[in-house]
């Protein structure tokens, strides 16, 4: 493939972006990833053949190929999650992580002043907790629309980001370590990349794989409130990074639709039992939840993302076969329709699955139901366990 692609989640995700990059890095002269949006809540799981597992978080998956990286100024930068996420890398044999690594100048900084903060508000919510992640992205993006200039970015200087997080720490009203120890973490990170003002350089050298986090169904704008991210998680920050050059948009499920944390799942069945080797309970997201596979959840995230060119289906292997293609009742009859906010959420919460019994043919099922081909299925964790499905698009 010779155009840049865009890789995003029609789910709310866990879908298998990460093993997906991974295998367009190992198949392909892919010159950059470029993650657009989100921060260290990414969860992203690369098995490599030889058996080494990374969960990927702010580096993309490409990394373990030798592919580099750039966080985009759509991307939440947390410098002391990251060196964490390097240092592993490293255990791994990528012998300098930070060498492979540009950051954009203007990136929103995630502190531990804003970790703080987050996990606060979330606990305070009680029984309706919104499944945060814990790692502060939703607070810094808040603090950020609220305070403007005075948020802290990637590309402040010393003085700018002492006096910024002076701000911060007294307005969020939390503890945490002295602000001068955050700045000189913070300064030895930018000592550490390359700061830039723009990807332009990286798309100019050829073909990038923008790598996305989270699902479209938990996008800030056209997901499920409240259990939504701060976060534009369909294709659209990576079109406006692209500047109208053109991109495959590849969008990514799995056989079944899988859910971290609280929220709607209108197919979850708790009689599935399938293996989830990197998923788990989490003490802030919640629990790791499973369902047949929803067409009509996954068509409206198509919708919203604007449509795709192609498809890649994960799991394979698993053992399902039962496909949910209509919602009871007449509120369902047309479909899921953007621009419903909380009152379809009330909705979702009370709906029940229509099922197609004994899929056989996944790909084909899949296509059928969201019009588009599947253009690569998943059958294990590796890039070998990866098959191209329709090679036109390839």
């Amino acid at each position: 493939m010779s155009e840049h692609v865009i890789v995003a989640d029609l789910g709310y995700g866990d879908a298998g972006k990460g093993t997906v990059v991974d295998w367009l890095c190992a198949t392909r002269p892919v010159h950059a990833v470029i993650r657009f949006n989100g921060g260290a809540q990414a969860a992203h799981n690369v098995v490599l053949p030889d058996g080494r597992h990374h969960t990927f978080a702010q580096f993309g998956s490409g990394t373990l190929r030798g592919v580099p990286t750039h966080l985009s100024r759509f991307v939440v930068v947390d410098p002391l999650a990251l060196s964490a996420e390097a240092a592993h890398l490293v255990r791994l044999g990528v012998p300098d992580p930070f060498g492979l690594l540009t950051v954009h100048r203007d990136c929103l900084l995630a502190t531990p002043y804003h970790i703080e903060a987050g996990r606060r508000r979330e606990l305070a919510r009680g029984a309706e907790r919104h499944g945060s992640c814990g790692m502060g992205v939703g607070e810094t993006m808040a603090y950020a629309l609220a305070h403007g200039s005075l948020a802290p970015r990637a590309g402040d200087s010393p003085a700018t980001l002492t006096r910024k997080l002076g701000v911060l720490r007294e307005a969020l009203g939390v503890d945490g370590p002295p602000v001068a120890d955050c700045v000189a973490a913070y300064r030895a990170f930018a000592a550490r990349v390359r700061l830039v003002d723009s990807a332009d350089d990286l798309l100019r050298r050829g073909p990038v794989v923008f790598e996305g986090a989270q699902g479209v169904l938990l996008d800030e704008n056209h997901g499920f409130d409240p259990y939504t991210t701060w976060s534009t998680t369909t294709f659209a920050n990576a079109l406006e990074l692209l500047g109208g050059a053109g991109a495959v948009r590849l969008g990514v499920l799995r056989t079944y639709t899988p859910r971290h944390g609280p929220g709607p799942l209108v197919t979850e069945d708790p009689t599935l039992e399938l293996p989830e080797r990197h998923n788990g309970t989490g003490p802030w997201q919640g629990a790791f939840r499973v369902g047949h596979f929803d067409v009509v959840a996954h068509r409206y995230a198509v919708e919203v993302a604007g449509g795709v060119d192609g498809l890649a289906l994960t799991h394979l292997d698993a053992p399902v076969s039962r496909l949910c293609h209509a919602y009871e009742g007449p509120a369902f009859e047309t479909g899921l329709q953007p621009g419903d906010g909380a009152a379809l959420t009330a909705r979702l919460l009370r709906a029940k699955p229509v099922y197609d019994d004994a899929v056989t043919d996944w790909p084909a099922a899949v296509a059928d139901a969201l019009g588009a081909p599947v253009w690569v299925g998943s059958y294990g964790p590796t890039s070998a366990d990866k098959r191209i499905l329709t090679p036109a698009l390839g």
